[in-house]
């Protein structure tokens, strides 16, 4: 039963619209929304240990993300140095740079082009 608390709080929740824009190559992922997120933990945290924990992912995982997308391009997306005295870390080659701000944009510019269908959509939800 839904008692009406519930029902105002489900009114004040308004509907999330999100694009996950897919870059295959087979049956690769090249490039997707977890990678370009992976790459700004990186740029934030400046090492892939801190920037798994920051997604709540292994290392292992983040490291497998990171090289998999690496070999996927044509130039690297991230550079890293070994660790040492100061821990080494990962940094965003311009590649990678680039890659995080297009992929941006295109999210930003599909949901301008869409917004009209969007509006359209959401006012069926719930």
């Amino acid at each position: 039963m839904v008692t009406p608390l519930k029902t105002k709080q489900a009114a004040r929740i308004r509907p999330e619209v999100r694009f996950r824009m897919r870059i295959r190559v087979g049956e690769t992922v090249a490039l997707g929304p977890g990678k370009v997120a992976l790459l700004e933990a990186v740029h934030e945290h400046g090492s892939i240990s801190a920037a798994a924990r920051s997604l709540g992912m292994s290392y292992r995982r983040a490291w497998l993300l990171i090289d998999e997308l690496n070999r996927s391009l044509k130039e690297p997306a991230t550079v890293s140095e070994q660790g040492g005295q100061s821990g080494g870390g990962c940094v965003l080659t311009p590649v990678g740079e680039n890659i995080v701000r297009l992929y941006r944009e295109v999210e930003t510019q599909a949901e301008a082009a869409c917004a009209t269908q969007i509006a359209a959509l959401t006012k069926l939800i719930r």
